[in-house]
């Protein structure tokens, strides 16, 4: 067994053999030739992946694993991590996408071959695709000459394949992202000395410090992006250029490229996924197929990143508008540069300090767009590798509350033109560091926290962004918007002064009111067409009538006072009490209906079940036992056709509403999104039965005409009863049963979890089950009344409140 097969958990050879975790267990327990832990820890150990399917194959209990599941359990069980894995997936894809027949010639033969081959044929679509080197903004396909030269030299080799085969990266033998900190860069030019005659050789993607390095006499034209493949060594520089170089160096000097051609070497390891990659391309697309490779990834691990959700990108995009050259210096997965609309010549920068995810978001771009994509790796602040750049747009969804931000080596830096930030104000660095990239009147969008808005220690940049006309428009978005979601953050718009508004104003926006009740998230398509409207008619005007409780422009005078607070909230008059005394009037008769149908449907006295000879006596008070009737479970209905189960998955090609789990818990309808990927959606039908596997409650909902048409969302599980043999509301009821629930749940230290195929119901006759499922869907119809009811209650005590303390309401 090599050292560097791929591995895959319990969890994953679970899933490979459709089963749950408990029986893999056993199998280790029962069969003495399973295969043995390769990794992992005592408690969770892991397996050999080629090693688990030969065995899984042989006991006849692989089950047809979709090509999805098979690509990314690769990827998951990489030796080198799932980050290398992905970079690697992500090239290989670009270049079928690029140049399919290239990877059709190089992939045809043995994987070492297909390792060897690879890395001259990544060159030659990296270098133009990402370093706009050999190729204009916007540049189409490889030429017809380009491809043909790729073709030859792997022809060459597949004819001799027993002769050595052609130096890896002959051009550039540049090192992989995320190699070995001990690797120097290597030399684009041909007369380079040879390697490591550094003395002290520079980490790949290391973070240049505050001390200049690498200051060229001539500084390359405006816009200049740095060439991928040629990055120059840090200690290149002479000690007298490194003594007088600017703080605002060069983007060739001072730029590390976001992704570099893997080597042979470093490729072979991943050669498997590769392959299994290319066939999921063959079916999907490479494009898609990268988004759910990526997708899926970022799933797996949502505590280590912050996104921005597709949603709130397409809101910051549309107000940036149309631009040619736009920049994200915190780029991320690229989410930001991935919603602007395409142009021609369009060219896309994009930096961020963590190389993989630099690596991830350019391939991500080169895979969705025809634009030149220039990537960067560094710290914005401290390394910024478009210096000269002047970008019509600017998004940036910032790191929050950063206190090492480089206040102490950045003191003199000439982009703070509107004050130094504190050490407390990452934010107004950041938005600073935007409006030095913007070309005179660009449009800068970032997401910022509420509090950047009104704390003391930035009132002073606050009020020189509002006295020269730069700060534009603020914008407080729903809560549940974007991570963090306990809190409404806020966009500001922020334009480069090309002269100085004869009268200015701000605009100011509050969506507070598009706030979803459940874990769904806001209205998006409110939230869009309110600020996007508002900003429009405030751009053509210069001013915006009041919109109560929504949007106003406010003088700039207005704000300038102490504290020169920002939010929108203290700056927007309420509206009247949802329509005021006359609303609320309408909302009490509404609860005093409710209330008159939920004591309608009041269930009638409980009857006593018949049960053994003592519960004749009427004198006696005990409850008496209940009666025993031959039960089955769902796992047993299941195989035998009676119903069919589901799932709720990751994403979805089909973009619905989806039902959450919060929503199935809360009688409410469906309030999520799934991420777009080329997944089946599980889509849900009138009589389904839905029911969460999280949180140890007993709840399981009908689904009806309403609801009908929505996706699954995570955490669910759907049976779809064959109503010739079960009536769905008698299957619904029972799974309610809280003895039910406790015998079929499992619980972990923090959490419990529900095994549906263990639920039981009685073996009963139709008819029988149509009894009680008419006494199941009355009770279903009052516990509705009950929410609707309480719902009533809570609008008309808070409308009741807000009435009287703002004068709409008399208290007489």
């Amino acid at each position: 067994m090599h050292d560097n097969a791929t591995e895959v958990t319990a969890a994953g050879i679970a899933r490979l053999a459709g089963v749950g975790r408990a029986a893999v267990s056993n199998w280790r327990r029962r069969h003495p030739d399973f295969p043995k832990p390769v990794g992992g820890s005592e408690t969770s150990p892991s397996f050999a992946l080629a090693e688990v399917e030969s065995w899984l194959r042989a006991q006849g209990k692989l089950a047809e694993v979709p090509l999805r599941e098979r690509v990314w359990q690769q990827l998951a069980g990489h030796p080198e991590g799932p980050l290398t894995a992905l970079v690697h997936a992500g090239c290989a894809l670009l270049l079928i996408h690029e140049r399919p027949t290239v990877w059709l010639d190089a992939s045809a033969g043995s994987d070492a071959r297909l390792a060897a081959m690879l890395p001259g044929a990544l060159e030659q679509v990296l270098t133009p695709r990402l370093s706009g080197a050999g190729a204009g903004p916007g540049a189409g396909p490889a030429t017809r000459s380009d491809a043909e030269g790729v073709n030859t030299a792997l022809t060459r080799c597949a004819v001799n394949p027993a002769s050595t085969p052609p130096p890896v990266n002959a051009s550039s033998a540049a090192p992989l992202v995320n190699a070995s900190p001990a690797a120097p860069p290597v030399s684009a030019s041909s007369a380079a000395p040879p390697v490591n005659t550094s003395p002290t050789p520079s980490p790949v993607n290391a973070v240049p410090t505050r001390s200049p390095v690498n200051a060229v006499p001539t500084p390359p034209p405006v816009n200049a992006s740095p060439t991928v493949h040629s990055t120059p060594s840090v200690h290149g520089s002479t000690p007298s250029a490194q003594a007088t170089a600017s703080p605002h160096a060069t983007p060739a000097a001072r730029a590390t490229p976001a992704v570099r051609t893997p080597t042979g070497p470093q490729l072979l390891p991943s050669v498997p996924l590769l392959r299994g990659a290319a066939e999921l391309a063959a079916e999907v697309g490479a494009r898609q197929a990268f988004e759910f490779l990526l997708g899926r990834h970022l799933d797996a691990n949502p505590r280590q990143y912050t996104l921005t959700p597709a949603e709130l990108a397409g809101l910051m995009a549309d107000l940036a508008g149309p631009a040619r050259t736009v920049l994200d210096p915190a780029c991320g997965t690229g989410a930001l540069l991935r919603a602007v609309d395409t142009r021609p010549g369009q060219e896309l920068y994009a930096q961020d300090s963590a190389p993989d995810l630099a690596a991830l978001s350019a391939l991500r771009l080169a895979l969705h767009t025809r634009a030149a994509v220039r990537g960067a790796v560094g710290d914005s602040l401290r390394a910024d590798a478009h210096p000269e750049l002047r970008a019509e747009a600017v998004l940036c969804h910032p790191p929050f509350n950063e206190r090492n931000w480089g206040h102490d080596e950045l003191a003199y830096d000439p982009r703070w033109e509107y004050g130094f930030p504190a050490r407390t104000e990452s934010e107004l660095a950041w938005v600073q560091h935007a409006l030095a990239r913007l070309t005179d009147g660009g449009t800068a969008v970032l997401l910022m926290p509420p509090a950047a808005a009104s704390r003391r220690s930035g009132r002073r940049i606050r009020a020189d962004l509002l006295r020269r006309g730069a700060l534009r428009a603020v914008v407080a978005l729903p809560v549940g918007a974007a991570p963090p979601y306990n809190i409404p953050l806020h966009l500001w718009v922020l334009r480069r002064p090309d002269r100085t508004p004869a009268a200015p104003e701000v605009l100011l926006v509050d969506t507070g009111r598009f706030a979803a009740g459940g874990r769904g998230g806001p209205d998006w398509a409110a939230v869009r067409e309110a600020v996007v409207d508002a900003w429009r008619a405030f751009g053509r005007a210069g001013r915006l009538a009041e919109r109560p409780g929504l949007a106003r422009s406010v003088p700039v005078i207005a704000l300038l006072g102490d504290d020169v607070d920002l939010a929108p909230a203290r700056h927007l008059p309420p509206p009247a009490v949802a329509g005021g005394a006359a609303h609320l009037a309408e909302v009490r008769e509404r609860l005093g209906e409710t209330l008159r149908l939920s004591a309608g449907l009041t269930p009638p006295p409980a009857d006593r079940a018949p049960s053994g000879p003592s519960s004749s006596d009427p004198s006696s008070s005990d409850p008496a036992p209940a009666a025993r009737r031959p039960v089955t479970t769902i796992g047993e209905l299941a195989r035998g056709g009676a119903l069919v189960l589901r799932t709720g998955g990751n994403g979805g090609h089909a973009r619905v509403p989806v039902l959450t789990d919060h929503d199935v818990l809360a009688g409410t309808g469906p309030s999520g999104m799934l991420p777009e990927s080329e997944e089946e959606a599980v889509l849900t039908e009138t009589g389904d039965i839905v029911v969460p596997v999280l949180g140890g409650g007993s709840v399981a909902r009908v689904i009806d005409e309403a609801t009908a048409g929505a996706a699954l969302g995570r955490n669910l599980v759907l049976l779809r009863p064959d109503r010739a043999a079960l009536d769905p509301w008698f299957l619904a009821g029972f799974l309610r049963g809280t003895a039910n629930n406790r015998q079929a749940s499992s619980y972990a230290s923090t959490a419990t979890r529900l095994d549906v195929r263990r639920l039981q119901l009685p073996r009963l006759p139709l008819e029988e089950q149509r009894r009680y499922g008419a006494r199941f869907r009355a009770l279903d119809e009052f516990e509705r009344a009950l929410r609707h009811a309480s719902r009533l209650g809570e609008q008309l005590v808070r409308g009741m409140y807000d009435g009287l303390t703002d004068g709409t309401v008399l208290p007489g």
